[in-house]
């Protein structure tokens, strides 16, 4: 197998030299070059045409958003964006970009290799596996506002989950829910700390209200909570007859926390038919088996299609699993669940 030729764009010539060390000793990938601004960046990318590009968003000459909003339409590949805590990495996402990692704040050499080894190689080596078409022309179609919520009762739930491109996937779908969709759980893999700057993203650019989960948070009709990255996995749980999510410390599943198999799992055993699951793009399979368990309990569900997705993983395990009941373009994902609540 071929390894994955990647660019570093890095401005700091410390961190630079220290990314391409170790990337290198992974035998998956290979460095094919290394730029210090946008301009050397495009150069290498026509001459050396890399399977993947690491991005820093603050650098010299042209940052790092406004190089990917002029790249992509031309050289499109897949970006994985090195940020400090920032909410431009969302921009940066919205630009084309596939992920993101963290930058450490931390100056140990031996911190920053750990951080490369453990965290960027494994988001690069995900990249490698992108959707291109899906990269160069975002499935950002703008539903008009077709449908309205009739059903009856206020017990219903809706359930999301979503990895790599799961943040501009989860914008797509929840731009389109007005005021009167039930009450919203989402899990997104994400850093600790982007949760919340990416809940008041949404929360500013949607009808619904939108905000990081906090323990005790009621779901209800016209809201939207997103889980906290971190150590903390969100649950739904029912306290005098109301729904409410539990946010608490726990061991990663699937490598992840939260992982969306938990959320899906309390779903099931809390709402059963009264719920909709939705699972969108991303690497893996987390969350898969949750949805199938709130099918198993009555739930409906949506899986996104391969067609639209970056990374077609845990929609298609869940797929795979027959946990998926209607399977759908992203552009038709908020219209299925209307659809589909109206019959429930």
């Amino acid at each position: 197998m071929q390894p994955i030729k990647v660019l570093v764009v890095e401005d700091s010539m410390v961190f630079r030299e220290l990314l391409v060390q170790n990337l290198n000793r992974d035998p998956a990938i290979q460095v094919v070059a290394t730029a210090r601004d946008p301009y050397e960046a495009r150069d290498a990318i026509i001459a050396h045409k890399p399977d993947v590009m690491t991005l820093d968003v603050e650098l010299p000459r042209m940052n790092g958003i406004e190089f990917l909003r002029k790249l992509m339409p031309q050289y499109p590949l897949p970006v994985v964006v090195i940020s400090s805590l920032s909410d431009k990495v969302f921009d940066a996402l919205n630009a084309g970009a596939v992920d993101f990692v963290a930058k450490p704040a931390v100056s140990s050499r031996e911190q920053l290799e750990a951080f490369i080894q453990t965290e960027l190689l494994v988001k690069i080596k995900i990249a490698s596996t992108a959707n291109i078409s899906q990269i160069k022309q975002k499935a950002m179609h703008q539903m008009e506002q077709s449908s309205a919520f009739t059903a009856k009762g206020g017990d219903l739930v809706v359930a999301i989950g979503a990895s790599t491109g799961g943040t501009e996937a989860i914008f797509s779908v929840v731009q389109n829910f007005g005021t009167d969709i039930p009450g919203v759980v989402i899990v997104q893999h994400m850093p600790p700390g982007f949760t919340n700057m990416y809940a008041k993203r949404l929360d500013n650019q949607c009808r619904v209200i939108v905000k990081e989960a906090e323990t005790g948070d009621q779901v209800k009709p016209g809201h939207v909570l997103i889980a906290p990255g971190g150590d903390r996995h969100m649950r739904l749980v029912k306290v005098n007859g109301v729904y409410q999510v539990e946010c608490k410390a726990g061991p990663k599943v699937n490598g992840h926390c939260p992982s969306v198999d938990v959320l899906f799992d309390s779903v099931a055993k809390v709402a059963g038919p009264r719920a909709l699951g939705i699972i969108l793009t991303g690497m893996g399979g987390d969350g898969a088996k949750g949805l199938l368990e709130m099918r198993k309990a009555g739930a409906r569900t949506i899986g996104q299609d391969e067609s639209t997705c970056v990374v077609y993983g845990m929609p298609k395990v869940a797929y795979d699993l027959g946990a998926v009941e209607y399977q759908e373009k992203l552009q038709d994902v908020a219209k299925r669940a209307y659809a589909v609540l109206n019959r429930m």
